[in-house]
C-alpha cells in the first residue's frame, strides 16, 4: 500500500517572498539613508522627519509601480509563449508531441519509454504539459504583477517606518547614530528572516544585507555632510 503525504516546496513562496524582502530591505536602506543624509545636513529635526515621511511615500509608490511594471512585462512575455505554444499544439501535434520526447530523452529516458510517456502526458493534458516541461513554466512561478506590486509597496513601508520611528523619538543630536545602528539592526534581522523562510543559510544573507545597507548609509551621511556644510 503506498502512502501518501503533502509535500510543501519553499520555491511555491518565490514569488512574493522576493518582492517582500526588496521591499523591506529597500525601505528601511533609501528611508534610513535618507534621514541619516539629511539629519548630517539639517539643523531641525522637524526637516529630517518630512523627509523621511515623503521619502516613505515615494518609495512604497516607486515600488509598487516599478514592481507591476517589470512583472508585467515578464508576465505579457510569458504569455506570449504559451499562445504560441498552444497554436502550435493545435496545427502540428506531431511535432510537439516529438519535442517532448526530445525533451524526456534529454533527461535521462529511453527513447522507447519516452514516446509513451509523452503520449500519456499529451493525452492527459497537452497544453500544460508543454508549458512546464518545454516553457518551465507552472503555477508556482508565473509571474503575478498585482501580488509582486501589492507586497512591494507594503513591505516598503514597514520597513521605512522603522528609521522614521527611530527619528521620531531621538534627540536631535543623535539621529544620525540612532538610525544607523538600529536600522542595521533591523537589516541583518531581515536577511536573516529572508533567508530562513527560503530554507537557505542564513549567515551570508544576513552579512550582505548589513554590508550593503552600511555602506549606502554611510555613503549618504557624508553626501549630507558635505552639502550641508557647502551650503
Amino acid at each position: 500500500m503506498l502512502l501518501s503525504h503533502r509535500e510543501t516546496h519553499l520555491i511555491e513562496r518565490i514569488g512574493w517572498l522576493r518582492a517582500a524582502v526588496l521591499g523591506a530591505n529597500d525601505g528601511i536602506i533609501s528611508t534610513a539613508s535618507l534621514v541619516v543624509g539629511v539629519a548630517a545636513a539639517a539643523t531641525s529635526p522637524g526637516e529630517v522627519l518630512v523627509a523621511g515621511v515623503a521619502g516613505l511615500v515615494a518609495g512604497a509608490m516607486s515600488m509598487a509601480a516599478g514592481e507591476y511594471v517589470s512583472v508585467s512585462s515578464q508576465a505579457d512575455t510569458e504569455n506570449a509563449d504559451l499562445a504560441r505554444e498552444r497554436r502550435e499544439l493545435a496545427e502540428q501535434p506531431e511535432s510537439e508531441l516529438d519535442e517532448l520526447t526530445a525533451i524526456y530523452v534529454a533527461r535521462g529516458v529511453e527513447p522507447d519509454l519516452a514516446r509513451t510517456v509523452a503520449i500519456q502526458m499529451t493525452q492527459k493534458d497537452a497544453f500544460a504539459t508543454h508549458a512546464r516541461d518545454e516553457l518551465g513554466l507552472s503555477d508556482h512561478v508565473v509571474a503575478r504583477p498585482v501580488q509582486a506590486a501589492l507586497t512591494s509597496a507594503l513591505t516598503f513601508a514597514v520597513g521605512a517606518s522603522v528609521p522614521l520611528a527611530l527619528a521620531a523619538f531621538t534627540p536631535a543630536a543623535s539621529i544620525a547614530s540612532v538610525v544607523s545602528g538600529g536600522s542595521l539592526v533591523c537589516l541583518a534581522a531581515l536577511g536573516a528572516l529572508g533567508a530562513w523562510v527560503g530554507g537557505a543559510g542564513i549567515l551570508k544573507p544576513t552579512l550582505r544585507v548589513t554590508f550593503w545597507g552600511a555602506f549606502a548609509m554611510a555613503a549618504t551621511a557624508a553626501i549630507g555632510a558635505m552639502v550641508g556644510h557647502a551650503v
